[in-house]
């Protein structure tokens, strides 16, 4: 909570986008009224053409704490207070699934109990082909980025190639997620080399791995993704000129 003024004037400055959401590995620290407090941000700043999502907003299982009682249920109660936060309000949400794709699905279920449609991405996806076609169904793109340059994400690179063009994303998770040419092993690093850290320059680069899989040219994988976002966002379709 203490980072939303600061991220909207971030995106005002550099003409940018932001989501407003508290993540899953905050919540240890996150205080039940900060739930009040984002309700109260989103319904303020509803009308901000650059406030795009809710986000991100998720559950995590790979970090042992988060695991256990009580993180484990806290994260719950985030996450299904936020769902219902961007029903209210309409906005998308930028979805944080790591080692807990069905958990994610069901608390998407159980919030939105109608036909209705979600918006929004799921964040550096890693599921099953099942999965996948669920989280498309209810509306979501799937999120790809630094982590299929890798040769033996075998399966990664598997969804990243036979999903439907139509359901993919590009993302950078700067500086995290770094692709292939960046990283340095253990034992590389214990020998001085440096960990290359990821940014939105190395998108093309990540993009053009993605084509390589799929047998498309960039520029049509560029324009599929961006036409991917826009629905995945539709705030995006804002120009700088009408905000």
């Amino acid at each position: 909570m203490a980072n939303f003024e600061a991220v909207r004037r971030l995106a005002h400055a550099g003409g940018d986008s932001y989501a407003l959401g508290i993540h899953p590995l905050c919540v240890k620290t996150a205080q039940d009224d900060d739930l009040a407090l984002l309700d109260k941000a989103l319904q303020q700043f509803l009308d901000d053409p650059r406030l795009v999502a809710v986000g991100e907003i998720g559950l995590d299982f790979f970090v042992p704490e988060l695991c256990a009682s009580p993180l484990r249920e806290r994260q719950q109660h985030f996450y299904v207070a936020q769902l219902k936060l961007a029903r209210k309000y309409g906005l998308p949400v930028l979805l944080h699934v790591r080692r807990s794709v069905d958990q994610v699905l069901k608390g998407l279920r159980d919030v939105a109990r109608s036909s209705q449609a979600w918006h929004g991405i799921a964040h550096a996806f890693n599921g099953s082909v099942s999965q996948a076609q669920s989280f498309i169904n209810m509306g979501f793109k799937l999120g790809f980025g630094g982590a299929v340059t890798y040769e033996r994400a075998l399966q990664l690179r598997r969804l990243a190639a036979s999903l439907p063009l139509d359901a993919i994303v590009l993302e950078t998770d700067a500086p995290d997620m770094p692709p292939h040419w960046l990283y340095k092993t253990a034992q590389q690093r214990e020998a001085g080399e440096v960990q290359g850290v990821n940014s939105p320059a190395e998108l093309p680069r990540i993009a053009a791995v993605l084509a390589e899989l799929r047998g498309i040219g960039l520029e049509e994988l560029a324009a599929a993704t961006t036409r991917n976002a826009l629905a995945a966002l539709p705030k995006l379709l804002l120009r700088p000129d009408e905000v």
